[in-house]
């Protein structure tokens, strides 16, 4: 069972009141009223079930919204939403196996004009990093307020990048601490790059060990020059450094 993330507890009592009244954004903020009258189509990827029924409610209760998708983990949700083609993904960062911020580099891939927002209950600057790096359009806390998030939605389809005045500044300083690295020439050996493309498939060691026939000690010993090389201490991290490096050019130029 996946450990319950602080803030998370209540989540599932998010509750729209019934003569509740869609907000409008305040005079100066970033908000913007959608130009058609279609309903924007909003897709959702959340794994526990109360907390994504009540995030449909609220999507729904919105006048210029519709939530067409609702998935419960990342595989799920890169067969379904592809077909949809929403507007807006709404990403939960923890989910079973493949995480949100793996889900979001591979969705991009399939859907680059579609904007993702990542929705967690933690505001940890790592992650913010990573998921930005991975592609993410926006960051939202889970306790966002439901005129806030409207607006958020408003915002990022408009080009804008919502998140909290407090998660804007720790991105800032995670960018800074960064850039002496991200600057710094990395250069993988062929192998490192073939298990590289097999972990951004979702490969485990051993299925990556027999795929290209090494023992699984030594998938194991390459992924920790992996690991050192790209100044990186996950499996997860390491998938999306490596995506984020690849130009359009060299990633159709398949080292396998």
């Amino acid at each position: 069972m996946k450990p319950e993330m602080p803030g998370q507890k209540n989540l599932h009592k998010i509750m729209i009141p019934p003569s509740h009244k869609m907000t409008k954004p305040a005079k100066g903020s970033r908000g913007i009223e959608p130009a058609t009258k279609r309903k924007l189509k909003i897709a959702l990827v959340e794994d526990q079930p109360k907390v994504r029924e009540s995030w449909i409610k609220l999507i729904n209760s919105f006048p210029d919204f519709t939530c067409i998708s609702a998935c419960s983990t990342g595989e799920e949700a890169l067969r379904m939403i592809p077909q949809e083609k929403p507007d807006v993904v709404l990403m939960d960062i923890f989910l079973p196996r493949m995480s949100g911020i793996e889900c979001t580099v591979r969705l991009k891939e399939l859907l680059p004009q579609t904007q993702i927002v990542i929705l967690t209950a933690m505001d940890d600057q790592e992650l913010v990093f990573l998921a930005l790096e991975a592609g993410a359009d926006g960051y939202l806390l889970k306790r966002t307020k439901p005129a806030d998030l409207r607006i958020a939605l408003l915002d990022v389809l408009g080009g804008g990048a919502p998140m909290t005045s407090q998660i804007a500044r720790r991105v800032i300083e995670s960018f800074r601490q960064k850039a002496r690295i991200r600057d710094e020439s990395v250069r993988l050996s062929v192998r490192e790059e073939q298990i590289l493309v097999l972990l951004s498939q979702g490969y485990a060691n051993k299925l990556i060990a027999d795929k290209l026939a090494l023992s699984i000690d030594t998938v194991c010993s390459h992924l920790k020059h992996v690991f050192n090389k790209l100044h990186v201490s996950s499996r997860t991290e390491a998938v999306v450094r490596y995506m984020a490096s690849k130009t359009p050019q060299s990633k159709t130029d398949s080292p396998l």
